[in-house]
């Protein structure tokens, strides 16, 4: 597609290589002015880095950046701002301690000097000239321009509290606000902007990004949810294996072909899947292996009750705050119930805590594996056999020789994409490092697996081999909880459909129900 005057990012030839990793090889990207282009991929296609690379993180190995018609060598983040580049990644890098404007604004903040406010009589020159240095924070101005950013993002919020009293959403609103604040507003790049948006906050966030687009914007945007790319993207670029399959305008690429282009294989996947779930339908088991009878938390999720069979799938939906994953903390001992009863495999839990839980073979792979599932600074042997030397507790010290073991066999089961069993796990990509939690409690062998969000912000190829893994896992007795905010998804996999609102839970339906008929309950239109 040949470029136009309007260009104002031009990357050609970028080229960059880890150890064991060649992660971009002679990769090109262009972003017009007044454009949203979307940026897609499996995990490990190249994606991070090569924002990495335009935004100063990493430098490239070979190959150019020209923006604005100059080739251009981005030196730092800093720099990247300054040449009016900005980033809201997958990950928030914010303070939860501080408060909501201080985020927004911290380096930034509009300051009054002291001078007026202090008695210099009697003082010497010197003296005077140091105090008239003297500045501090005007508070009031602070709290004023946070809370114009956000309303502009459509978030009415009291800026003067801590942004950790806040639900993920919101603090992925205030790290778009900060983005936007300290961008002169050129180039702005959504890493996973939606991945923790209700579908309300998405579509705020769609209007904004319509707004600036309008203005003039370069927007830079990756998803893994395809729907939202066709939504709001004019064009969209394929990364694989670290190379460029192609630069295509949206309007002429059909949603199949996108899939093929991004995983480089046929969606037989899929009918797999279907034909597992089928198999399973008929082999669940009659009793129970986990009940719950008016189990809740107050301020957390009311009462409620649940029964898993062995070898069956329960998925819970909902949208975001509905209560999915505080039933999944309960479940799994993480929070402790204030009342009603929960037994697994015919005995009362009495001792509500995750190591009591993983002993009792139940598991859970957390929404948030950067703080709650992966431990980064170790490899990935010792991340997969982290719960299962918990279980045996530490006198009984599995041999280096069994962790390696373990660590291949769970390597090659779940196809995990790594240079060796001691790479730092911190070094794989997002689908890569979901696999690895994955393979932790695989190696634990669990009876009942609870899965929050197990497929968030990873690929369309990694998200087909997971649920498959789910359904074969239930083909092989065992149970599992599965949460999703993609209802398609939690429909495809599931046998039976928990739906959650407002905390609460408000209906079972059988697996294989109408999808419109699960939104409405969801949306409280119909019990």
């Amino acid at each position: 597609m040949a470029e136009t005057d309007n260009t104002i990012l031009k990357m050609t030839g970028i080229s960059k290589s880890f150890p064991g990793v060649q992660a971009l090889e002679s990769v090109e990207l262009s972003l017009k002015q007044g454009e949203i282009h979307a940026l897609v991929g499996e995990n490990g296609a190249g994606k991070s880095t090569l924002i990495k690379v335009l935004t100063g993180v990493e430098h490239p190995d070979t190959g150019t950046i020209t923006l604005f018609g100059r080739d251009t060598r981005v030196r730092s983040p800093q720099h990247a701002v300054d040449l009016g580049i900005s980033t809201v990644y997958q990950e928030n890098n914010l303070c939860m301690n501080l408060s909501v404007s201080e985020n927004i604004l911290i380096g930034r903040e509009p300051m009054r000097f002291l001078w007026w406010k202090v008695n210099l009589e009697g003082m010497s020159p010197s003296a005077r000239r140091i105090l008239r240095m003297l500045v501090y924070i005007d508070w009031q101005t602070l709290n004023a321009l946070a809370k114009k950013l956000l309303l502009e993002l459509g978030v009415d919020i009291d800026v003067t509290q801590p942004l950790g009293s806040y639900s993920v959403a919101i603090q992925q609103m205030v790290a778009i606000a900060r983005a936007l604040e300290i961008s002169n507003a050129k180039i702005l790049i959504f890493d996973e902007p939606t991945s923790s948006l209700d579908l309300d906050e998405t579509r705020q966030l769609f209007d904004v990004m319509k707004k600036l687009k309008q203005q003039g914007v370069g927007i830079l945007f990756i998803t893994h949810f395809l729907n939202q790319v066709y939504e709001v993207s004019d064009r969209i670029t394929v990364l694989r294996n670290g190379k460029l399959v192609g630069t295509y305008d949206t309007r002429q690429l059909p949603h199949l072909d996108l899939i093929a282009k991004m995983i480089g294989r046929s969606l037989s996947g899929l009918d797999e899947m279907t034909k597992i779930k089928l198999r399973t339908m008929k082999t669940i088991k009659k009793e129970p292996c986990l009940t719950a009878r008016g189990l809740g938390r107050a301020g957390a999720i009311k009462p409620f009750d649940l029964d898993l069979h062995r070898g069956e799938v329960v998925g819970l939906a909902g949208l975001l705050g509905s209560g999915r994953s505080e039933m999944a903390s309960l479940l799994y001992g993480t929070e402790t119930p204030d009342v009603g009863t929960l037994v697994v495999e015919n005995q009362a839990v009495r001792d509500f805590s995750p190591l009591d839980s993983i002993k009792r073979g139940v598991v859970l792979c957390p929404e948030d594996r950067k703080g709650e599932g992966i431990v980064d600074d170790l490899t990935v042997r010792e991340n997969i056999i982290l719960a299962l030397q918990a279980s045996r507790g530490w006198l009984r010290y599995l041999s280096m020789a069994q962790q390696y073991e373990i660590a291949e066999r769970y390597i090659k089961l779940l196809n995990i994409s790594t240079p060796s069993a001691d790479q730092a796990v911190k070094n794989l990509s997002g689908g890569n490092q979901q696999k690895v939690i994955l393979a932790r409690w695989l190696a634990a062998n669990p009876e009942v697996m609870i899965l929050d969000e197990p497929t968030r912000g990873i690929d369309v190829g990694t998200k087909t081999e997971i649920q498959k893994l789910v359904l074969t896992l239930a083909e092989e007795g065992k149970s599992c909880v599965f949460i999703s905010s993609e209802l398609e998804e939690v429909m495809r996999t599931s046998h039976r459909i928990v739906v959650m609102r407002d905390r609460e839970k408000v209906n079972e339906l059988a697996g294989e129900t109408d999808e419109q008929k699960v939104m409405k309950v969801m949306a409280g239109s119909v019990e």
